[in-house]
């Protein structure tokens, strides 16, 4: 498959060639990184399960693929450009007929996506630090209409502060938890300092704590009770 993700258009792939009497697992990829791109593609393309329909780097030329390509399930990031997955969960919520499922594959280790992803319709979350294996397990299980959760509490789904934090907020605090400065969080995520100053202060507020020491306290002590 031609790799060619980094403008944000998308790729199709031929099925041509593929036997009728062989049913495959049609899937499209997306992600912001052309790195995590191809190594989705090299870990399902040489899997015969599957077939790869299309790639895209982005929220926005995923929901084009949506009208152009027929598959049955999609691996796609929490934090893209243009249109996040959160977005995208939205926008497919609101589209007429059949729709993919979703797996969302993220990096993103706010404690609260896989809840959102699973209000949001999504029907499995993979963390990027799992297995491949794991990966492709998951979309053979998604495919044959399993949903794939780590354990969650669902007990209390209103009293979770960490629903309430925009896409942007969840990946800062992932940042702060891994020690980042705002220095170092502008520039991973190429904004300004400004700007980062002012998504802190909406999380802080949103988490009723005052300084990054006591957000991390609250992210690490809810990642342990996932």
């Amino acid at each position: 498959m031609s790799m060619g993700n980094t403008s944000g258009r998308f790729q199709s792939k031929s099925s041509e060639g593929l036997g009728p009497e062989k049913k495959t697992i049609e899937v499209v990829v997306v992600d912001k990184s052309p790195l995590i791109l191809t190594g989705l593609v090299n870990l399902l393309g040489h899997d015969d399960r599957f077939n790869l329909v299309a790639t895209a780097a982005d929220g926005e030329r995923f929901m084009e693929a949506l009208d152009r390509f027929q598959f049955d399930v999609a691996i796609i990031g929490w934090n893209m450009p243009y249109l996040n997955g959160q977005g995208v969960l939205q926008n497919m919520q609101k589209r007429e007929g059949p729709n993919p499922r979703i797996i969302v594959y993220t990096g993103n280790g706010a404690p609260d996506i896989p809840r959102q992803v699973m209000r949001l319709g999504g029907a499995a979350f993979c963390s990027k630090t799992d297995q491949p294996a794991q990966v492709v397990d998951t979309v053979q299980a998604v495919a044959e209409g399993r949903m794939v959760f780590p354990f969650m509490d669902l007990s209390r789904p209103g009293s979770d502060p960490f629903s309430t934090l925009t896409a942007r907020e969840q990946e800062l605090l992932a940042s702060l938890s891994r020690g980042r400065t705002n220095q170092q969080i502008a520039a991973d995520l190429t904004i300004s300092l400004n700007t980062v100053k002012f998504h802190l202060k909406n999380l802080y507020g949103k988490l009723d704590v005052k300084n990054r020491a006591q957000a991390v306290a609250c992210y690490l002590n809810a990642s342990g009770n996932m």
